[in-house]
């Protein structure tokens, strides 16, 4: 089966509202074996409705709706939905009992546009919503249904995973979940992944593999369908294994796994506190292993680009002559004696450049680790104070220190 969901609210074109709904509702389906080939928002409009849910129709198996069932003069999606499958709305004489019971309950008295929440496409299999007052409701058509639902979430989830997962895996006799596994790596990029694996790639079925890129980090996606979770596993583990071989130790963690988490656990392990020095990063870098290794972190300073100079001239740090790599070496020393630490980390970033430059700006980083008798340097040709090139400083940090530790 296929399925389409469609948000349905002005407010998500305005940019008012995220619509994180549909992200939720994908992953629900997936995990049932409801294949998911299209989402689309559409505002409050009854010809932009009437097109898209019956374009949904012509080409999806299960067409989702999310939204506008409430009682406004802008909820429309009942009616829509009536004039696409060629039925009249009709008045259910339970659900505006329940209507008017949870208002009366409260103390309050309905208004006479809440009797709107009451009608439906004729023949509909009214849902009744346990969390809200909008009835969800669904309308079966040539062995195709449109489900139409609330657009709060909480209300949607409930009814998601309490009457209209059940009802899909019923009519539609499904017996296959989708189940994945991602496996997290470091220090490569994007297109450094794609050309070791890009051969199981392309040539895996069942099994698929994708890969999705963030600021320093790529994630592996391994995705099988089968009957059951523990068959799905046993078609991923072989991939699995053999990416593994390719991406060796670039590869950090699965599924929930951060870095942050992994360095922590290493501290621990290990026993070993660690400081951090960090100049054009605001601090990030220490409070990404602070907030994980409470008890193994000791302290984190930073200096604004404009006033490195300043710092290491008032610490008398011997840097004349010094290449940046050395400098980054001498303040991880610096901060480890400072501190009493067992370890020393420093990020030394140089800045190059349009500071509006949010993402690969036009600098130098250098990242250096000395735990009092051996330490590791790492060069990057990238350094910039945007939220993107923050988020890689962190991951390169952690990639070497993760490495240090290990």
């Amino acid at each position: 089966m296929n399925a389409e969901i469609v948000a349905i609210g002005s407010e998500l074109l305005l940019g008012q509202i995220v619509d994180s709904n549909s992200a939720w509702i994908s992953k629900r389906l997936a995990e049932n074996g409801i294949n998911l080939f299209y989402k689309t928002i559409v505002g409050d409009n009854p010809e932009r409705m009437d097109y898209i849910l019956s374009k949904s129709l012509s080409r999806a198996d299960i067409v989702i709706t999310c939204g506008g069932i409430g009682p406004t003069k802008d909820d429309i999606t009942r009616d829509i939905v009536a004039k696409v499958v060629g039925k009249k709305l009709v008045p259910d004489q339970e659900s505006l009992d329940h209507i008017n019971n949870r208002f009366r309950k409260r103390g309050m008295i309905p208004t006479k546009n809440n009797d709107r929440q009451a009608h439906f496409p004729e023949g509909s299999i009214i849902v009744k919503n346990p969390n809200g007052t909008a009835p969800s409701f669904i309308v079966e058509k040539d062995n195709k249904c449109i489900i139409s639902l609330p657009g709060v979430p909480f209300e949607m989830k409930w009814l998601i995973d309490n009457e209209i997962i059940p009802y899909l895996v019923k009519k539609y006799n499904l017996e296959e979940i989708i189940h994945y596994k991602v496996l997290k790596t470091i220090d490569l990029g994007e297109s450094n992944v794609d050309d070791l694996i890009g051969k199981i790639m392309e040539t895996s079925k069942n099994p698929t593999v994708g890969v999705l890129a963030h600021p320093g980090q790529v994630d592996v996606r391994i995705a099988a369908k089968a009957k059951s979770k523990q068959e799905a596993t046993k078609l991923i583990s072989p991939v699995k294994k053999e990416i593994e071989k390719l991406l060796g130790e670039n590869i950090f963690g699965e599924d929930e796994d951060t870095l942050e988490k992994v360095v922590a656990e290493l501290l621990i392990q290990n026993n070993q506190t660690i400081s951090v020095f960090e100049n054009i990063s605001s601090g990030v870098i220490s409070n990404s292993i602070k907030d994980f290794a409470k008890n193994n972190f000791n302290i984190g300073l930073t200096s604004g680009d404009k006033n490195i100079h300043k710092f290491l001239k008032k610490y008398d740090l011997n840097i004349v002559d010094k290449s940046p790599e050395e400098v980054c070496l001498e303040l991880a020393k610096f901060i480890k004696t400072l501190s009493s630490s067992d370890i020393g980390f420093a990020y030394y970033g140089i800045t190059n450049g349009d500071e509006n430059v949010q993402n690969l700006g036009q600098g130098e980083s250098y990242f250096a680790i000395f735990d009092g008798t051996s330490n590791k340097t790492k060069h990057v040709r990238s350094a910039g104070i945007g939220i993107p090139d923050k988020r890689r400083a962190i991951m390169s940090s952690l990639s070497l220190i993760r490495n240090f530790l290990k």
